[in-house]
């Protein structure tokens, strides 16, 4: 997702165009723009030095999962030189109206996992890398206790959307954790509706299109060059998949990978700083739909998650697909293609360089 087009498979990101400079002491702020949305948005809000009912009113907005003690002790170790791992995920929950209604009505229930990275940064370097998961992703679904807490059994050849709906975020994070054997230290969750207003507050976001796409199942209609999008195009453009490639979810990955680039530019570009009534509009967007695990579930602990990564520059991120092959037995869904999946995430665990190797996924969604 940047302003760059990505290739369809979403291996690898270009780089965005690199912060405009300001004074020192906004220089310092705005190396704490981070790679996570809810993070970004709220360490702009700390920063500002905001009025109390203003944190108050913001800090209500998040909902906190408790993944610790959903998980207990059956867990990747968690290594003294492995950085920090995110689990990013964007839910297409169809509860509440507006859900509802971008998600394309009523019909569908539950919710899945529309979007999910895994968003490693490493210690004391300025570079990250986020890894998404196709939704499509045939993965072997541990046990897990669902939120009734009702036990579910481990399943194999489960799809990876499925599990979200199944058995909740907690269950997701597990499923990663044992199919990467990555410790995830944080979670973060953003819903239809969060996103298309967070889109909205900012004034928009550009993309540059290299073809046209003509997607009646997302709605979208875009000829090839640049666009301002809307909330609403931002997400017809996120779940565009149909007219992309292969019409699978990999085409996808590549709009959302270069989606997420282009937002952070226009983050960027703006001077949020210098306008607290437009950081709030963004921060309370950004929070009224957000969903974390308890260990970030208010604005002191992301402003400090924040600060605690300041040399990370998101214009630097790297944005990687799973490596995976089309599955023999169903050709509508992928698998994880080894060695290159088990490679990237062994660098991802020990903190190591990812060989490009690890990078070339045999199905590319073209």
């Amino acid at each position: 997702m940047s302003n760059d087009v990505v290739p369809a498979g979403g291996r690898a990101s270009r780089r965005a165009e690199a912060p405009k400079r300001g004074r020192k002491k906004e220089r310092k702020r705005r190396r704490g723009l981070k790679i996570t949305l809810g993070v970004l948005l709220v360490l702009l809000l700390a920063g500002g030095g905001t009025a109390y009912w203003m944190y108050q009113d913001l800090d209500g907005n998040i909902k906190g999962v408790d993944i610790n003690k959903a998980l207990g002790e059956d867990r990747p170790e968690k290594l003294p030189t492995t950085g920090q791992n995110l689990l990013v995920l964007g839910s297409d929950s169809r509860a509440g109206a507006e859900n509802k209604e971008l998600g394309g009505g009523g019909n569908v229930s539950g919710g899945r996992s529309d979007t999910t990275m895994v968003v490693h940064i490493p210690e004391g370097r300025s570079e990250a890398v986020a890894v998404s998961i196709p939704r499509d992703t045939l993965v072997t679904r541990p046990k897990c206790t669902t939120a009734d807490g009702s036990e579910l059994p481990e399943k194999k050849r489960e799809m990876f959307n499925a599990v979200y709906s199944l058995a909740g975020p907690a269950c997701v994070v597990k499923t990663v954790e044992k199919m990467s054997g990555v410790r995830i230290d944080h979670y973060m969750e953003i819903n239809f509706a969060g996103f298309k207003d967070l889109v909205d507050a900012i004034g928009g976001v550009t993309v540059d299109v290299e073809e046209p796409i003509h997607d009646k199942a997302s709605g979208l209609d875009l000829t090839a060059g640049e666009h301002k999008l809307n909330g609403t195009e931002s997400l017809a453009y996120v779940r565009t998949r149909k007219s992309v490639g292969d019409g699978s979810d990999l085409g996808r990955i590549g709009l959302q990978q270069q989606f997420l680039m282009a937002l952070l530019k226009e983050v960027k570009s703006q001077d949020l700083l210098g306008s607290p009534t437009t950081t709030y509009k963004i921060a309370n967007s950004a929070t009224k739909s957000l969903t974390t695990d308890e260990g970030l579930a208010s604005l002191t602990s992301l402003s400090e998650f924040a600060r605690s990564m300041n040399g990370v520059d998101p214009s630097t991120m790297e944005t990687i697909m799973l490596p995976v092959a089309y599955d023999t037995q169903d050709p509508n869904r992928v698998v994880a293609v080894q060695p290159q999946a088990d490679t990237l995430w062994k660098a991802i665990r020990t903190d190591g360089t990812i060989p490009e190797s690890a990078k070339k996924s045999p199905a590319t969604g073209g």
